[in-house]
């Protein structure tokens, strides 16, 4: 169950002249019975794949499948810059990339820029922010005889994220309960990652962790789409069409070498705090 509505902090900054999306959220229940949820993938989406829009359908058909879920929205949150890793493109340029790879998807997923446009926001403060916008904000969700519902977001990833969690010394305990206690996951199996180890040192949150089995399949990363674009390969296919076009019209990651314009080179992500653990999110 969903912790109670607290905030690791009261106030939120935003970027400038920074709106919300909610274009395609689902603002009425069609299952009373059901626990409304937003799911939030955190990335650097440097560039977004297929892989990344699957991961929202393969959830879609396990919530829908083996929970009393009901999504009513679906969000890509691109990392900040200040992420500072090695083939990070520039904020305008990803969330350019996840707009066009989300419209051309399908009709429920979007982008909130929010993260993308300011300084490093922890994981945790993410999830936060989508509490504070469609709960405070919009004022949540209602069934269709105008009953009020809470929105529980939860983080989408991979089992490369979950993997980090287990691992001494990474994340923080309190982001962790944060994350895991208050708001929850679902996991997409990884290709050569297990999943069963990693949670199992993730016991305490078990019940709120959702283990999603790829059917088929799929290693595409946005490693590998950089290495396929900086060696002169095709990437047709790995990503969407309109998202091919957009690098191949710009000239991008055809060089993560020192001295290139498009990446920033530099520590990693950091939880803020006197006792600060690093924080990594989703590689890809």
């Amino acid at each position: 169950m969903a912790q109670p509505n607290v905030h690791l902090t009261e106030t939120f900054t935003n970027p400038p002249n920074y709106t919300f999306p909610h274009h395609r959220l689902n603002r009425t229940l069609r299952d009373s019975n059901k626990t409304p949820i937003v799911l939030v993938a955190c990335g650097s989406f440097s560039p977004v794949t297929y892989l990344h829009l699957r991961m929202f359908e393969m959830a879609r058909d396990y919530v829908r499948q083996n929970t009393d879920f009901e999504i009513v929205g679906a969000y890509l949150s691109p990392v900040s810059e200040e992420y500072k890793k090695p083939g990070l493109l520039s904020a305008r340029h990803r969330v350019n990339m996840c707009t066009l790879a989300a419209e051309e998807s399908n009709n429920w997923l979007m982008v909130d820029p929010w993260e993308a446009f300011q300084s490093y926001q922890r994981t945790a403060i993410v999830l936060d922010h989508f509490d504070h916008e469609i709960n405070t904000v919009l004022g949540g969700v209602q069934t269709e005889d105008g009953q009020r519902r809470t929105v529980r977001p939860m983080l989408l990833a991979g089992s490369d994220l979950i993997a980090t969690m287990s691992e001494p010394g990474v994340w923080s305990y309190s982001d962790l309960d944060h994350i895991l206690g208050r708001y929850g996951c679902l996991i997409v199996e990884r290709a050569g990652t297990g999943m069963d180890q990693a949670v199992d040192s993730l016991a305490r949150w078990r019940d709120n962790i959702y283990l999603i089995s790829q059917l088929i399949q799929n290693d595409v990363s946005s490693t590998k789409v950089r290495l396929f674009l900086r060696r002169g390969l095709s990437v047709r296919y790995l990503l969407p069409n309109a998202v091919v076009d957009y690098i191949e019209q710009r000239g991008l990651y055809q060089d993560e070498g020192p001295g290139s314009s498009n990446i920033d080179k530099g520590k990693e992500r950091e939880s803020s705090g006197s006792n600060s653990r690093k924080e990594i999110s989703q590689k890809h």
